[in-house]
């Protein structure tokens, strides 16, 4: 008999796409189901940019999730870049989960998004979510709705945010995975480099701290990362911003905000690497990166 209870039991494994209108809850689904934070959070729509590989692994099965970001109608390059990337997931993917927010109801992005999925052979599950947010006498009426709209494969009510449900969506995504490889060790949890993933968490701290017109304006380039020799890490990082104007937004009065968004995504970087780090923090201005294909191409933004 086999050693290898993997090839026994018939391992699974495949790539899974989250998608739904902006803020609807893709990235706190993603963090909720790998166990810790990959994918940055926040209430400002167009949160995400790249799409988030995450990686979910169990004896059985390896799932390979991609959040894509918020599907939405591009008012820039950037915009334009954003979509295609969660366009382009659809068709590479083995299943798609479709998010809407129950609290909210359907809405034009949603049916943009039927529209779009209407033109790929992917299975699709949709993802009730925010289900501790409403009566469940009130789910009948949503699922009925969306049911009209499009011949969903499975449909599963969640709450990303406390969990609820979401060991049930794990069962019914690997039914829809072909065998094959584990792609990944075991303890992976994203296939970003760390790098990627610090830049992420100083720019969920600036969108948590600052007003409207800031968080669509800024990127994040982490320009030096190494560990000294007594162990801790050395990270210097620039936020680019569009406008003189919102330089001073980020830096604040006497540089007390980006001494607050310093603090707080030092915590979540230790939380990340395991390390104690020390985090150093520029503002320069690049006007109207957002629209320029090289500055673009340097702040990561490629189409594959």
């Amino acid at each position: 008999m086999s050693s290898n209870s993997k090839a026994d039991s018939k391992f699974k494994s495949g790539f899974v796409a989250i998608i739904g209108r902006p803020n609807v809850g893709k990235s706190t689904l993603m963090n909720q189901v790998i166990g810790q934070k990959i994918a940055i959070m926040s209430d400002k729509p167009q949160t995400t940019r790249n799409k988030i590989h995450g990686v979910y692994t169990t004896d059985q099965a390896q799932i390979v999730f991609l959040d894509t970001p918020g599907i939405h109608k591009p008012s820039s390059k950037l915009g334009d870049y954003m979509i295609k990337a969660a366009e382009g997931a659809l068709s590479e993917v083995d299943a798609i989960l479709f998010l809407i927010d129950v609290v909210e109801g359907l809405g034009g992005g949603d049916r943009y998004i039927i529209e779009t999925l209407k033109k790929v052979k992917t299975p699709v599950i949709l993802v009730m979510n925010k289900i501790d947010q409403i009566h469940p006498e009130a789910l009948l009426s949503v699922i009925t709705t969306y049911k009209d709209l499009y011949p969903f494969a499975e449909i599963v009510p969640i709450s990303a945010m406390h969990g609820n449900n979401v060991n049930t969506l794990l069962e019914q995504v690997i039914k829809f995975l072909p065998e094959g490889p584990q792609y990944y060790p075991a303890d992976q949890v994203t296939d970003h480099p760390e790098q990627f993933v610090c830049a992420e968490l100083i720019r969920e701290k600036i969108l948590h701290l600052t007003r409207e017109e800031i968080p669509h304006s800024i990127a994040v380039s982490i320009e030096d990362m190494r560990v000294e020799a007594n162990g801790v890490v050395h990270i210097s990082a620039v936020i680019y911003v569009e406008r003189d104007s919102q330089k001073g937004i980020i830096i604040g009065k006497k540089g007390a905000l980006l001494k607050e968004v310093g603090q707080k995504a030092r915590a979540d970087i230790e939380a990340l690497l395991g390390s104690k780090t020390f985090l150093e923090l520029w503002v320069k201005v690049k006007k109207d990166w957002r629209n320029q294909d090289r500055v673009l191409r340097d702040l990561g933004f490629r189409h594959e």
